[in-house]
């Protein structure tokens, strides 16, 4: 059996715990895992906005209010004519005709519109309609006249029977309203025709009142021998100047 040295004994054991330290340093070490995961980011939010104009319905030539309101908007514009404005706000327009005003606000979220229609009202045409039209052809064609004799205010039967047929067209059209002329012929005053000239206007709207003709549709006046129908010299002629005409008051 072979005696090992002390020496050797010690130079064998360094180099033992030698190796055992370098296997130990050398050995793998655990893999770690990285999360690759894409980082969340929050959606920007969408536009808001509201719009009203005030009034909606105006005249040709006036104005009216735009008014609005956005959220989360960049940009703003109004069309037509206005253009891009701020985030709230409000201005005048005055369109020539009826139109429709539209706000759209954009931003990093998107876009969002709103819609105000103005309108131009119609102007009332002070022109006659077919029914006036049709209403003066009718009271000019078929309202008859009540003429008188010399002096007289008293209804003739002749004035009774076109006063009749004055009646039935008055009757028929309620909604017609008529002045009643008191006419004189040339002879005698001023002043003592005008008086005749009232008398024979009553007393046709009072004939007519007994047909059934409300009061508050016939007016009268006297015009004496101030307008005559005829300016000669005749018994043909005065006759035409003494008469309750009518006229159409509406």
């Amino acid at each position: 059996m072979f005696a090992v040295s002390p020496k050797l004994y010690r130079s064998c054991l360094l180099a033992a715990l030698s190796v055992a330290v370098l296997n130990f340093g050398c050995g793998k070490k655990p893999l770690t895992t990285r999360n690759t995961a894409p980082a969340r980011t929050e959606e920007a939010p969408r536009p808001t906005v509201t719009f009203q104009a005030d009034p909606t319905s105006i005249n040709k030539g006036e104005s009216t209010t735009l008014t609005w309101s956005t959220t989360n908007a960049t940009q703003v514009a109004i069309a037509p004519e206005v253009g891009p404005v701020s985030a709230e706000g409000s201005t005048k327009v005055t369109p020539g005709d009826s139109a429709t005003y539209t706000i759209t606000a954009t931003g990093p979220g998107g876009s969002a519109d709103a819609s105000v229609r103005i309108t131009i009202a119609t102007a009332v045409s002070t022109e006659p309609t077919d029914t006036d039209r049709n209403r003066d052809d009718i009271f000019l064609k078929q309202v008859k006249d009540a003429y008188f004799d010399l002096d007289k205010a008293d209804i003739r039967p002749d004035a009774r029977q076109a006063l009749s047929a004055t009646a039935e067209v008055l009757r028929k059209y309620p909604d017609i309203k008529a002045t009643i002329e008191g006419h004189c012929d040339e002879r005698g005053s001023t002043e003592y025709n005008l008086g005749l000239g009232d008398r024979r206007a009553t007393a046709v709207k009072q004939y007519l009142i007994s047909l059934g003709i409300s009061a508050d549709r016939l007016s009268t006046v006297s015009y004496g021998k101030e307008k005559p129908f005829c300016n000669e010299a005749s018994e043909a002629c005065y006759q035409q100047n003494r008469r309750g005409h009518f006229v159409r008051a509406n």
